[in-house]
């Protein structure tokens, strides 16, 4: 039993390592968490179909002087701090219910319609290149008449940046259209950005494949564990994306024009795609683990059979020296000076001729 566990004790450090575990939501947490007293930026912009302006602020100010009538008007917060939260939700007349899932992190995917505001959370999903594994952000989105408000923990990364450039570029049909079309394009570049990640770790476990192919089995479990956490902890997360997306065609409100409709389905048909395709890398992986342990038990019937060939071929030599080591009195050629010459050659004769037998049987 003691050699059995010293042979598992290899993959032990590669587990621990990289051990993962899922996020919960915890209310009577969240308003302490540091992460929300970090410096937040304020990325601004107010455009219509004629023209755009865009800013970059590091500090709260009078809101109304960057709203201007018939233009929508996107203002991204990277980083969350909770006075300037309430100072932003007090000013475009958001309800303290949804402030507080603003500023509560970990909680699952989720989309709510308060006093005619359209409120969404979902995680942004990153790819640790160092660390092979998958890293959670909370994006919330609140939309409403002319304006809409997206609300990040980390400061230093998002996926909007190809949005950004859309309107920069005079992107007609983001340009023309209201906060509900915008609110679209953002559900769109973060769900396009699962299948970024969704490749990633593809990769991996082709990686693990080609070790398992090259019979390079050492660390292989552990990394077919640590990687299982990770394509697990995805599809939890994104799973409730789906009903978030329909929760926006089910809502009835006049934010969403019935001419959008088609985009937010065609982002729930996305989404579908992305669980699917989460639930392939989980087949992959139980098909890696299914080969990594037939692997071991070939190996181990190989081994198995050398040990039986080498015993067999060792049987004549045991035989033949256990007679002529009988205590009897008579046994033929025991006097004889050659005797030894033809126990001896006996014992390398028979094996030599079991070996071509077992080979013409294919046994080997």
């Amino acid at each position: 039993m003691a050699s059995k566990s010293n042979k598992y004790k290899q993959y032990l450090p590669n587990i621990v390592r990289r051990k993962k575990h899922f996020e919960q939501y915890q209310p009577t947490q969240s308003a302490d968490r540091p992460h929300l007293e970090i410096q937040p930026i304020y990325s601004v912009f107010h455009y219509d179909d004629k023209r755009i302006e865009e800013k970059k602020l590091s500090s709260i100010i009078d809101w109304s002087s960057i709203e201007e009538p018939n233009q929508i008007v996107w203002i991204n917060v990277d980083g969350l701090r909770k006075d300037d939260v309430e100072q932003l939700s007090t000013h475009f007349k958001i309800h303290p219910l949804i402030t507080e899932d603003i500023l509560s992190m970990g909680q699952r995917a989720k989309m709510d319609e308060v006093d005619d505001r359209l409120f969404c959370l979902l995680p942004m999903i990153y790819f640790n290149n160092e660390t092979k594994g998958v890293e959670l952000e909370q994006v919330s989105i609140v939309a409403g008449h002319g304006f809409l408000l997206s609300f990040q923990e980390d400061a230093k990364r998002d996926v909007f940046e190809p949005l950004r450039e859309r309107l920069r570029n005079n992107n007609l049909r983001i340009r023309e259209r209201g906060a509900d079309y915008l609110c679209y394009s953002l559900l769109d570049v973060i769900v396009d950005s699962y299948f970024g990640i969704i490749e990633k770790l593809g990769n991996c476990i082709d990686e693990i494949e080609d070790k398992l192919i090259c019979n390079q089995e050492q660390g292989v479990l552990g990394d077919i564990s640590n990687l299982r956490k990770e394509v697990m902890l995805m599809k939890r997360a994104i799973m409730p994306v789906r009903e978030l997306v329909n929760g926006f065609l089910r809502s009835g409100n006049d934010l969403i024009e019935t001419r959008n409709e088609k985009y937010f389905k065609d982002v729930s048909d996305h989404i579908i795609q992305a669980n699917e395709n989460c639930d392939s890398l989980r087949d992959m992986l139980s098909n890696l683990q299914d080969m990594y342990m037939n692997q071991i038990n070939l190996r181990m019937n190989e081994v198995m059979k050398i040990f039986t060939m080498v015993s067999l071929l060792l049987a004549p030599a045991t035989v033949i020296g256990g007679i002529f080591g009988m205590n009897f009195e008579r046994i033929p050629l025991l006097h004889n000076q050659k005797g030894f010459y033809f126990s001896v050659t006996a014992m390398l004769l028979i094996p030599i001729l079991m070996l071509f037998y077992f080979k013409r049987k294919k046994w080997f």
